[in-house]
C-alpha cells in the first residue's frame, strides 16, 4: 500500500506539471506497466482529481477540471515561488485577508529546510519602485542562485563569483534587491570595499563558497545605490538637466528610479536622468513643473523644441 500511494502521488505530480502526458511514457516514468497507470488513474478519479483520459494505440492523459480545488503537489521551488509571491502580493487591496490565510497553510506544511529559505530570501529582499508599460521580456533567474544568495546573506558567507574577465574572486553579497521584475545583487568586494550592484540572472556561483565575513553598512541608501547604478546602465539616453530650484524640491518631486540630483548652489541643482527615448526624459522634464535648462545631447534638445511648439500650437486660440 505504501508504494501504490507513493506512486499515485508520483503520478499525480507529473499530472498537474505539464497538460498532456501519452500513458506508454507515464509508465515509463514511474517504471510501471500502461495497465498499472490505468488503475492508478482510476483510483485518482475516486479521490476527486479529475484525470481526462483519451482512448488510442497509446492513450493520452490530463489533469482535467472539476467541481472543488484538489490538493496541490509542489516540488521546492514551485513552493518558495508561491510562498514568496503570497508575502509580496498580500498587501494588494481586497486580497490580504485571503493570501494571509493562503501563505499561513502554506508555511505550516514546508519542511523546515524550505521554510528557512523562505525566510532567508524574504529577510534578504528589497523591492525598488515599480513601473508599468514596459514589453521587454523578463530575464530567467535560476531559482537555485536566488537560494544560494539569501543564505550566503543570512550566514554572512562570501560567494565566490566566477566571470570571464578573470578567475572567481570572493564577494561579500549584502542584499537582493528585486526592481522591474529583475533580480539584482549588492555585494562588496573584500579587497577594496568597492560596492556593486550585480544582475543575478547572469551570476555565475563557483564552489566553494568563500569565508565568512563580518557585515559592513553600505555607504548610502541601499535603494537609491541600486536604481543609481541599475538605471544609469540600461538607459539608452543619458542627460544633465540644471534645474532652476534646490535640490531636496527636486528631489522631492522625483522617483528615485528617474535619477540623481546634484546640488548646484542654494537656488539650483543638476538633475542626471536618462531614459529609454528622449521623448520619455522631455516628459519627465515637464513633470517637474519647474524652470530649467538643457545643453543636450542634441536629440533632447530637438525634442524639447518640438514638444514647446505643439504646447504653443495647443492654445493658439485659447484666450
Amino acid at each position: 500500500m505504501r508504494d501504490t500511494s507513493a506512486r499515485m502521488l508520483a503520478l499525480l505530480s507529473l499530472l498537474q506539471s505539464r497538460p498532456d502526458w501519452p500513458g506508454p511514457e507515464l509508465a515509463e516514468r514511474l517504471r510501471v506497466s500502461t495497465r498499472t497507470i490505468r488503475h492508478d488513474v482510476a483510483r485518482l478519479r475516486e479521490l476527486g482529481y479529475p484525470v481526462d483520459a483519451e482512448t488510442g494505440r497509446t492513450g493520452h492523459y490530463r489533469l482535467g477540471v472539476g467541481a472543488s480545488l484538489p490538493p496541490l503537489l509542489l516540488d521546492d521551488d514551485e513552493a518558495v515561488a508561491i510562498a514568496l509571491g503570497l508575502r509580496a502580493g498580500t498587501g494588494l487591496a481586497g486580497t490580504r485577508e485571503a493570501g494571509d490565510r493562503a501563505l499561513a497553510k502554506l508555511d505550516r506544511v514546508l519542511p523546515h529546510r524550505l521554510r528557512r529559505t523562505v525566510a532567508a530570501l524574504t529577510a534578504a529582499t528589497d523591492r525598488g519602485p515599480e513601473n508599468t508599460g514596459s514589453d521587454a521580456p523578463d530575464p530567467e533567474v535560476d531559482p537555485a542562485v536566488l537560494r544560494t544568495v539569501a543564505e550566503a546573506i543570512r550566514d554572512r558567507t562570501s560567494l565566490r563569483v566566477g566571470g570571464v574577465d578573470g578567475p572567481a574572486r570572493p564577494l561579500e553579497p549584502y542584499r537582493l534587491v528585486s526592481w522591474e521584475r529583475r533580480w539584482y545583487v549588492v555585494v562588496r568586494d573584500p579587497h577594496d570595499g568597492r560596492w556593486t550592484v550585480l544582475r543575478a540572472d547572469g551570476l555565475e556561483l563557483r564552489t566553494p563558497a568563500g569565508p565568512r565575513y563580518a557585515p559592513v553598512e553600505p555607504p548610502e541608501d541601499l535603494t537609491d545605490l541600486v536604481l543609481r547604478e541599475v538605471a544609469a546602465t540600461g538607459w539608452s539616453v543619458h542627460a544633465r538637466i540644471v534645474v532652476e530650484a534646490p535640490a531636496a524640491e527636486v528631489l522631492a518631486r522625483i522617483n528615485p528610479a528617474v535619477g540623481v540630483v546634484e546640488p548646484r548652489d542654494a537656488r539650483s541643482c543638476v538633475l542626471v536622468t536618462g531614459a529609454d527615448s528622449v521623448a520619455t526624459v522631455a516628459a519627465y522634464i515637464g513633470m517637474l513643473d519647474l524652470d530649467f535648462r538643457v545643453d543636450g545631447p542634441p536629440e533632447l534638445v530637438a525634442q524639447l523644441r518640438t514638444s514647446g511648439e505643439r504646447y504653443l500650437r495647443a492654445v493658439a486660440g485659447a484666450r
